[in-house]
């Protein structure tokens, strides 16, 4: 059923820097107005997936539901571009519900860096020594090392960006799941991941840190020589994401795994 048009009168737009999105901005400006994000019913994103990350990140404690329309270059989040009947569209739009990464880090100076991330939290070596990595799920050991480029942590939002050029899983977008990933595993070999529950507190330990050093990325907030981390769903934090009718995200990502 379609939500009363009325429920999205004030329209706060957010733009990319590139000037197709600015001028899509601009068009967007002129016919609906652009209210303040604390007072708007709805956030409108024009650009990239990108610039909708940003978004994302930005008002993902808002509560406020979150449109994309694509102005920019990758869009998998993001909806077709027009400017007729925004209104009409952001009532028929179905919600998607996502819930965002926690990442603490622990680096060598033994401060503690929390981040959140919509795709996914990644491990990576910082030089030219392969990572050693000590896996626990929920307390227990699960893998002793992990020799690698590095590991990941996706959302099943994520799980078709890094994940998936990692040969990581995809995740049905509505599945309780995250996927454990390595990154370039050299030892164990034949290693290739983890599903894991979405309560499930991911911890990696970093083995002979000062020779190895790692680094961990939320995202795009990056903590340099990190000793552990650890990564958890942030269930108390919902986004929604709002898609036209036919082009959820449910849908984009069981395209995905078909090959579309």
């Amino acid at each position: 059923m379609n939500r009363p048009t009325q429920l999205f009168q004030r329209i706060a737009f957010i733009a990319g820097s590139a000037p197709e999105a600015r001028g899509a901005y601009e068009q967007l400006q002129a016919r609906y107005g652009n209210a303040e994000p604390k007072a708007a019913d709805v956030i409108v994103a024009l650009g990239g997936d990108g610039l909708m990350l940003q978004t994302l990140h930005k008002f993902m404690k808002s509560g406020k539901p979150i449109y994309g329309m694509h102005r920019g270059t990758v869009g998998f989040l993001m909806n077709e571009f027009s400017i007729e009947k925004l209104p009409e569209r952001l009532a028929a739009a179905h919600i998607t519900v996502i819930h965002p990464l926690v990442m603490r880090a622990r680096d060598s100076a033994g401060r503690i860096h929390e981040h959140r991330a919509i795709n996914e939290v990644s491990l990576f070596r910082q030089s030219a020594q392969a990572a050693h990595l000590r896996i626990l799920i929920d307390g227990q050991e699960r893998l002793a090392e992990l020799v690698a480029d590095g590991l990941l942590v996706a959302t099943p939002a994520g799980s078709t960006a890094y994940n998936l050029s990692v040969q990581g899983p995809i995740i049905p977008i509505n599945a309780p799941l995250l996927a454990l990933t390595p990154i370039s595993p050299f030892r164990p070999r034949r290693w290739r991941g983890a599903l894991l529950p979405d309560k499930a507190k991911v911890t990696i330990e970093v083995q002979d840190a000062d020779k190895r050093p790692v680094a961990a990325v939320a995202d795009s907030d990056e903590v340099r020589s990190v000793l552990s981390v650890d990564v958890s769903m942030d269930h108390a934090v919902s986004i929604n994401l709002l898609f036209d009718p036919g082009h959820s995200l449910d849908e984009r990502i069981l395209r995905e795994q078909f090959g579309f």
